[in-house]
C-alpha cells in the first residue's frame, strides 16, 4: 500500500510539472490518480509537507526565476507565463517568497558571484552568540551523501518550504558544525542547501541541483527547553523535495553582514523581516 500510495504521488507530482502553464484545480489533480479531492489533499500533505495547490504554485514561482533569468521576457509576461494575470499581485508574491523583487533578482548575478567570493576568503565564520539565552537552541553537524566543499545554508521556515527569509538560520563552511540560538517556542521545519566554492553565480540563484535535506517532521522547540541535538545529512534534490524559492544569495549576503558587524557596504536589497537570527 505504501509503494503504491507513493507511486500515485510521484506520479501527481509529475503530472503538475508537465502541466504547470495550464490551469490545475484540485479536482483535476485528484481524478489523474483516481482519489476524491479530500483524499488526495490529506495524502499529498502527508508525503510533501504542503497541500497539492500550494506546491503547484511554489512550482510556478520556481518556473519565474528560472525565466527571469534565461529568457529577456519582461517582468509582466513573466508573471503571464505562470498565470498570474495583475503584475502587482506577482511582484509581491515574488517579493514575499523569494525575498527580493523580481527586477532585483532579474540584475543580482554579479553580486551573487562577488558574495561567494568573500565567504571563500572569510577567515572567522563564528556569529556572537547571546551569552544568556531565555529561548531555546539547535545544534547539530551536516554530513553529505558525495563529497563537497563549500558553503552550507541551514535555516528554520514557518513552512516545510525554503521560501521567505527563515525564522533563524546561518551559514557554515568547513567545520560541518552548526548552532541555531535563542529559538523562541514553536513549531519550525529545517531546510539547507549548499552551494560549492566553483558553483556559478547561475547555478545557486536557480539551485536546482545543489545539495539539500529538510525536516520531514515539524521540530517543535518548547519553552524552557534543552539544546536539541540534530544530524543533518545533505542528499542530491529528490522528486518530492520542495522547490528552494528563497535567494540564496541574499542569504549569503545577510551572512556576510552579520560575521562583519554591519561594516559592509555592498548589499543585495531585501525586503521584510530580520531573518537568519
Amino acid at each position: 500500500m505504501g509503494d503504491d500510495l507513493n507511486s500515485e504521488i510521484d506520479a501527481a507530482i509529475a503530472y503538475i510539472q508537465r502541466h504547470l502553464y495550464e490551469p490545475l484545480p484540485l479536482a483535476k489533480l485528484a481524478r489523474h490518480i483516481g482519489y476524491s479531492p479530500f483524499h488526495f489533499t490529506r495524502m499529498f500533505k502527508k508525503r510533501i509537507g504542503l497541500p497539492p495547490l500550494y506546491y503547484a504554485s511554489a512550482l510556478r514561482l520556481q518556473k519565474a526565476k528560472d525565466l527571469l533569468l534565461e529568457t529577456s521576457l519582461s517582468i509582466r509576461d513573466v508573471g503571464l507565463e505562470i498565470g498570474q494575470q495583475s503584475l502587482g499581485t506577482f511582484t509581491t508574491r515574488f517579493t514575499d517568497r523569494v525575498g527580493m523583487s523580481p527586477s532585483h533578482f532579474r540584475h543580482s548575478s554579479e553580486a551573487a558571484g562577488a558574495h561567494l567570493r568573500l565567504l571563500r576568503e572569510l577567515n572567522d565564520w563564528s556569529e556572537r552568540r547571546p551569552s544568556l539565552m531565555p529561548h531555546g537552541a539547535i545544534r547539530g553537524t551536516v554530513f553529505t551523501e558525495i563529497p563537497f566543499e563549500g558553503v552550507i545554508l541551514i535555516g528554520l521556515f514557518p513552512k516545510p518550504i525554503p521560501e521567505g527569509l527563515p525564522l533563524y538560520g546561518t551559514l557554515i563552511s568547513s567545520s560541518r558544525e552548526f548552532w541555531l540560538s535563542d529559538i523562541k517556542p514553536g513549531t519550525y521545519y529545517l531546510m539547507a542547501t549548499s552551494v560549492s566554492w566553483g558553483a556559478s553565480a547561475r547555478e545557486f540563484l536557480l539551485p536546482h541541483a545543489t545539495l539539500r535535506t529538510r525536516s520531514r517532521e515539524p521540530i517543535v522547540v518548547k519553552p524552557y527547553s534543552s539544546v536539541l541535538e540534530l544530524p543533518v545529512t545533505l542528499h542530491p534534490p529528490l522528486p518530492d523535495d520542495p522547490p528552494i524559492l528563497i535567494s540564496l544569495p541574499l542569504l549569503m549576503n545577510r551572512f556576510l553582514n552579520r560575521v562583519s558587524g554591519g561594516r559592509r557596504t555592498t548589499e543585495i536589497p531585501s525586503f521584510a523581516g530580520d531573518g537568519m537570527r
